[in-house]
């Protein structure tokens, strides 16, 4: 049994999704960002950098993880799955892999931030990273108008990592027009069974257990 502590946003997405994928047991924690929880001492132990995802895998002493990326490839190594057992092949996953931590994820992220949530308005630095995201996914699209999916010809955890943050663009304010093999793509992966499960999980935990302790504090105040 793996506790996946998450909560619904596109890293904690990735998790979820691969576990679905690969068909591992696992039991979800839901942790409430708004609230903070991720800071609490409790949540600093898994994760020293105070984010999720995270991952205790109690079928391996308890063996924690953290960071999206450097989970997503203990999930591969562990199932054997959605990675390859060919070193260059392995490289190139790595690679795109990498490319979605390192772009997409922090270039979209800080397009929501400064497009969304930011009360004063900045137009250049609005610019600058809707247009950075927009310059990533034209990357994206020219790789897959040679591939099915984003390392070649087989699903993998580049595609796990990618597809959750690439499918919010329109929250970001990123445009995906003329970028056909990136639709595609987005289609394809996002028929799977799998991800449309995945990204309902961490969302659903999320309303049950606030249910749960409304519930509680009904009881209590009667």
């Amino acid at each position: 049994m793996i506790d996946l502590y998450t909560s619904n946003t596109p890293n904690g997405y990735k998790i979820s999704i691969a576990l679905e994928e690969m068909q591992l047991d696992y039991n979800v924690i839901a942790v409430q960002l708004d609230s903070g929880e991720q800071k609490l001492p409790e949540f600093l132990q898994i994760n020293p950098n105070g984010r999720i995802p995270a991952i205790v895998d109690r079928g391996n002493d308890n063996f924690q993880v953290f960071e999206s990326g450097a989970i997503l490839l203990y999930l591969a190594e562990k199932s054997g799955q959605f990675y390859s057992s060919n070193a260059k092949q392995r490289s190139v996953i790595m690679q795109w892999l990498m490319f979605q931590m390192g772009g997409v994820g922090p270039m979209m992220g800080q397009a929501n931030v400064f497009h969304r949530y930011m009360e004063e308005k900045i137009p250049a630095a609005i610019s600058r990273y809707q247009n950075e995201s927009r310059r990533l996914f034209e990357v994206l699209d020219q790789q897959l108008s040679k591939n099915t999916y984003i390392a070649g010809p087989d699903y993998s955890i580049a595609d796990i990592a990618t597809w959750p943050w690439v499918r919010r663009y329109q929250w970001s304010g990123v445009s995906i027009s003329g970028l056909e093999h990136l639709q595609r793509w987005m289609d394809l992966v996002g028929a799977r069974p799998a991800c449309i499960k995945g990204i309902n999980i961490p969302e659903q935990k999320m309303q049950t257990d606030a249910e749960r302790i409304k519930e509680i504090q009904n009881m209590v105040s009667h």
